[in-house]
């Protein structure tokens, strides 16, 4: 069997220059914003690092207290795990300095391999900025560093947005997307730089900058389907997917975790480990420079399928097994309280093994059913590889033998061309040469054209 594909080589040369190139003197310009930003960024990050220290070891109010900032509920309950609030802000700052590493590693990199690709110079300076974000803003409006610090936080936001704009092919598309940015600019700046003017005391520009940032968001994600399902090229759709396993991961978890907080706000002021996994869930952002990373380099792209199908699988396990766990524990304390009057400790055993029962068949069914939903293509060639098995053992004509073979072939692997070459055993030893016959199948749906050939 011949299996021919499209050359891989044609269609790589004309995706890498698909998007815009620097040459010149704009290339040196990039380059030359690039290591201002790293300097100035890390110049601001160092300068805000002091005051982010103390913040962190300030407890605050419950009902204003910013993110990663402890209640004084939860400095105890830290201190009764024997760590103080210093411990806790050195465990906070060295992962934002493990963010900040990564972030100016990829970036560097991306920027050092191909510094003539417009969407890789976007995306360093976005990766710069990302690094810095968390730990800036801090400083407060009497600070000489205040305006520093909001010009991070709004270079972060700007990138971000004409990033995925733009992001994988480095133009916009459709092309009057460029004026969602504009609108998005026009009310970003004064309200990053002028908080305290008169007309941003009024509530109705405050709700005018939710709407437009909602709406920016909401144009994006709308920006990046429509790419993806009418523009984007096989590489250029595994680029994306990247990008978006690098966003979604954090966000999912982000979200899952506060909900969790909502519904059992206990755990969170009083148990040590809740108090550390809400507060330190921010090192998953991690996989944002990491994603980028890999996408931008076109390094292991095709990879990201796999990882995309075991987070879906073990992500599902994962709170499923964690709701049947929390509702049998629950319930057999109940039952078995009332009965025989047993404490929590023979529920959570009996509850551990049903789970341990439980793993690999529910395992199995939710890696059928994301297969079936997300993966319907490979789920369906599967099971004609194993039906095809399945007639391989039973068929003893060869001519039938060959159609099967041929039909698999083209459902399984859709190629431009397939040939199948059959040699006679017997003729050839009583002719002494090769006899051979050939099918062949061109096109989407192409027929079959059979040919002898000696």
């Amino acid at each position: 069997m011949n299996v021919q594909h499209v050359p891989t080589a044609m269609t790589e040369s004309r995706e890498q220059h698909s998007s815009a190139r620097l040459q010149g003197r704009w290339l040196l310009l990039a380059r030359g914003i690039w290591i201002a930003l790293v300097v100035l960024t890390l110049a601001i990050f160092f300068a805000s690092l002091p005051m982010y220290l103390a913040q962190l070891q300030t407890p605050c109010a419950p009902t204003a207290c910013p993110y990663q900032q402890l209640t004084h509920a939860q400095a105890e309950t830290l201190q009764g795990m024997g760590l103080s609030l210093a411990d806790y802000a050195t465990l906070t700052v060295a992962l934002m300095f493990a963010i900040m590493g990564v972030c100016l590693v990829v970036s560097t990199l991306i920027i050092w391999r191909r510094p003539d690709d417009r969407m890789v110079v976007l995306v360093a300076l976005l990766l710069v900025t990302i690094g810095a974000a968390t730990v800036t803003g801090t400083a407060p409006a009497a600070s000489p560093w205040w305006l520093p610090d909001e010009g991070v936080a709004f270079f972060t936001s700007v990138f971000f947005v004409l990033v995925f704009l733009l992001f994988p092919s480095g133009r916009f598309v459709p092309h009057w997307m460029r004026w969602t940015l504009v609108v998005f600019l026009a009310v970003q700046v004064p309200f990053t730089f002028f908080p305290n003017a008169p007309f941003m005391l009024k509530t109705s520009f405050f709700q005018l900058d939710w709407l437009v940032f909602l709406g920016e968001l909401a144009t994006v994600a709308f920006v990046q389907l429509y790419r993806y399902r009418r523009v984007s090229s096989p590489l250029q759709r595994q680029q994306t997917k990247w990008v978006v396993f690098g966003l979604a991961v954090p966000i999912a978890v982000i979200v899952l975790v506060d909900v969790l907080a909502l519904l059992f706000p206990v755990a969170v002021e009083h148990d040590a480990l809740a108090v550390l996994a809400y507060n330190e869930v921010g090192f998953l952002f991690l996989l944002i420079p990491l994603s980028f990373g890999f996408a931008m380099l076109r390094s292991r792209l095709w990879d990201i399928d796999a990882l995309i199908n075991r987070t879906l699988v073990y992500g599902a396990l994962t709170v499923i097994l964690t709701g049947v766990y929390v509702g049998l524990v629950i319930g057999l304390e109940a039952l078995l309280g009332g009965i025989i009057s047993q404490d929590s400790s023979v529920a959570i055993v009996i509850s551990t093994l049903a789970i341990a029962n439980l793993f690999q068949p529910l395992r199995r069914r939710i890696q059928r059913v994301i297969d079936r939903r997300f993966y319907r293509s490979k789920y369906d060639a599967a099971k004609m590889v194993a039906a095809f098995s399945a007639t391989l053992r039973q068929e003893v004509d060869l001519d039938q033998l060959r159609e099967h073979l041929l039909a698999v072939v083209q459902e399984t692997m859709q190629p431009a061309h397939v040939s199948l070459w059959i040699r006679p055993v017997k003729q050839q030893k009583a002719s002494g040469g090769a006899r051979g016959e050939s099918l062949s199948r061109a096109g989407e749906r192409p027929g079959i054209d059979r040919s002898n050939s000696r």
